[in-house]
């Protein structure tokens, strides 16, 4: 369940980092600009269709943190953990890309939460299905 008073100040800080009124990020998002008020004012709770109109509008809004705060917004400035920066420093230095004999599977993740695996075929050109 989303908490409505915590959802209205994720919201407001999507207008504030935007720096759009309400009546802007309405039309931006193809609504009412009513349903943004009556959100603002914490009168209505955030319909699915609401929330998925906002992350597929604003890449930068993650789905988790939008519903439940969890992660960081904007998304795009998450600046990567010493770890990850660490783990590929020929590639940091413009260097040769480590090598693998063979790939298991590509996943592509969108940003409404899904994912799509792809597993190599059988083919002989060793494509993706």
């Amino acid at each position: 369940m989303v908490n409505t008073a915590a959802f209205k100040e994720r919201l407001e800080q999507i207008l504030s980092h935007y720096e759009m009124t309400a009546s802007a990020f309405a039309d931006a998002i193809g609504v009412q600009r009513s349903s943004i008020s009556h959100l603002l004012s914490g009168r209505n709770k955030p319909s699915l269709d609401f929330v998925l109109k906002v992350v597929r509008e604003f890449p930068e809004v993650n789905l988790y943190w939008l519903l439940n705060g969890k992660g960081i917004f904007p998304e795009s400035e998450i600046p990567p953990s010493e770890d990850e920066y660490n783990a590929l420093p020929e590639m940091r230095k413009g260097g040769p890309a480590p090598t693998t004999s063979e790939i298991e599977s590509i996943v592509v993740f969108y940003k409404d939460g899904r994912f799509r695996k792809y597993l190599p075929s059988q083919s002989k050109e060793g494509g993706f299905l």
